[in-house]
């Protein structure tokens, strides 16, 4: 198997969690960094709205290392998706695409589901309660919580934050609750 070839493969998870867990000590011994990407957009709007709203009034060019990994990521994505993307399609478990299809669901060729992620589908209730509430929530549970799912799990975990294993626990929670009580009811719509 070639270097590209190996690249559009899922790696297994004994080669990508240790990269990604080596992100946390490379970041704690090169500059004392915490590792996090919902941050970067506080950074941003800080740096791009010149409002007098005191949440955006710090030194965020302490911290434009930060931006430039989050930049970095896209950068990473944009060159993923157009010159290493697998051809072959996506894979989903039969169990799955039969509980899925009793909800309509049944074009698996995408990241997502076009039937429920679609332009359309966001003026309708199932999409504004998908998209529009899973987005705020989303958004609200990570400001709340002090970071992102990333943030405490990779690194509040490394470094053994206590508040960072509660997040993780109830985002975990959250998660399974989610998939196995409530989405059934909001797919049924």
């Amino acid at each position: 198997m070639s270097f590209t070839e190996s690249l559009t493969q899922a790696w297994p998870w004994y080669i990508a969690g240790p990269l990604i867990g080596l992100t946390v000590p490379v970041l704690l011994i090169l500059g004392n960094k915490a590792f996090g990407i919902s941050s970067s957009l506080r950074h941003i709007c800080a740096a791009c709205i010149p409002a007098n709203i005191p949440f955006f009034k710090y030194n965020w060019k302490k911290e434009v290392w930060n931006l430039f990994f989050v930049t970095g990521i896209l950068l990473g994505g944009f060159l993923a998706v157009q010159f290493l993307a697998n051809p072959a399609p996506i894979q989903v478990s039969e169990k799955l695409a039969a509980e899925l299809g009793t909800y309509g669901i049944s074009d698996f060729s995408g990241l997502v589901p076009t039937e429920l992620f679609n332009w359309s589908n966001l003026f309708t209730l199932k999409g504004l309660i998908m998209m529009v509430g899973g987005g705020f929530l989303v958004g609200f549970g990570t400001r709340y919580a002090g970071g992102c799912t990333s943030g405490h799990a990779i690194m509040g975990l490394s470094t053994l934050q206590w508040p960072s294993l509660v997040a993780t626990c109830c985002f975990m929670a959250g998660g399974f609750l989610m998939a196995n009580l409530i989405l059934p009811y909001i797919l049924k719509f």
